[in-house]
């Protein structure tokens, strides 16, 4: 069995990996199926992580040639990660559009061409929703995204269950909350500083929040996202019958919480080098996500979540500083 990651060169594109070499097999249709082959899809070139499994493509997801020397008969599974991040999306119209919802038709049209209904497991956002919104957000809640990576998003999950009501492909979406703690250097998605403001003073270094210290998130940590797309690929599709979005477990917290997190973790010096400078762009853009959710259907389908924000930056001590020092 083969198995496509789109966006394969990034961190988590990279940790799942990691995670299917470890695995060895996925559960599919009542079996478990060895995995032969692990293609890693990228712009750039991905780290193979030094397994014979594990083959590094490099080009543009978007191309249709690409895709198709991407995707076989022998693709059983599609990991869509690939996307153009939220601030970036916002800034450039045009990238957006053709990342995040140009690549996403592409490539269930490659599927849908070779006529052998891989699965197809999409990460989609917590920016689908937006505006005037309930108490607690539920799977069912209706799209309402207000920045347009959050509508290229509502756009492709749309695209994707109705590939999936044609029997074209096998697909499930997962709505992940914000990842936090991402390693590496800040990039241009709004929610950038949910990380920053852990992993730059963790670092030793300065770190600025630009929301206000009551403003909400809905939190991941890297390790339990990863074993949510393993698990959400497992499922069985009469789970999920005809809804495949699914709101993922996450931490809701304040961002005036999480640097008291940080704070009992790792002491006042390092929780003091956050700084608080709003920033009206980025204010905008998160203050629109919604901060409270239903996940008792994700749960009750086995997928689960962080305890709590000590939890995550307990995390990434363990799983990236730590190791960053060894």
């Amino acid at each position: 069995m083969k198995v496509l990651i789109t966006g394969g060169a990034g961190f988590l594109g990279q940790r799942l990996a990691r995670k299917l070499i470890d695995k060895g097999t996925l559960r599919l249709q009542g079996g478990d199926w060895p995995i032969h082959q692990i293609d890693l899809l990228d712009v750039v070139a991905a780290d193979t992580l030094g397994d014979a499994r594990v083959r590094c493509l490099v080009g543009d997801i978007a191309d249709p040639q690409v895709l198709r020397s991407a995707i076989s008969r022998d693709t059983a599974v599609v990991f869509h990660l690939a996307a153009v991040v939220s601030g970036q999306a916002e800034a450039d119209f045009d990238l957006g559009m053709r990342i995040n919802f140009d690549a996403s038709r592409a490539l269930l049209e490659t599927c849908r061409t070779l006529g052998h209904a891989p699965r197809v497991v999409f990460t989609s956002s917590v920016a689908v929703y937006g505006g005037a919104l309930p108490a607690t957000v539920r799977d069912d809640t209706a799209l309402n995204p207000q920045s347009s990576y959050g509508t290229q998003k509502a756009m492709a999950e749309l695209l994707l269950a109705d590939y999936t009501r044609r029997g074209f492909v096998d697909g499930r979406v997962l709505r992940l909350p914000t990842i936090s703690v991402r390693p590496g250097r800040p990039n241009a998605a709004a929610s950038s500083f949910a990380s920053g403001i852990v992993r730059e003073p963790l670092h030793g270094e300065a770190a600025t929040c630009p929301v206000a210290p009551d403003t909400r998130l809905w939190l991941l940590s890297p390790r339990r996202a990863v074993e949510a797309l393993v698990a959400g690929c497992e499922l069985d599709a009469a789970a999920l019958a005809d809804r495949r979005p699914i709101n993922l477990p996450g931490v809701s917290v304040s961002a005036g919480a999480m640097v008291d997190a940080l704070r009992e973790v790792a002491g006042d010096a390092v929780a003091s080098r956050v700084a608080w400078q709003p920033d009206e762009r980025i204010e905008r853009i998160v203050g629109s996500w919604p901060g409270c959710w239903d996940t008792g259907r994700a749960e009750r389908l086995g997928l689960c979540g962080d305890e709590d924000f000590r939890a995550i930056v307990r995390a990434y001590i363990t799983d990236d500083l730590t190791a960053s020092t060894q």
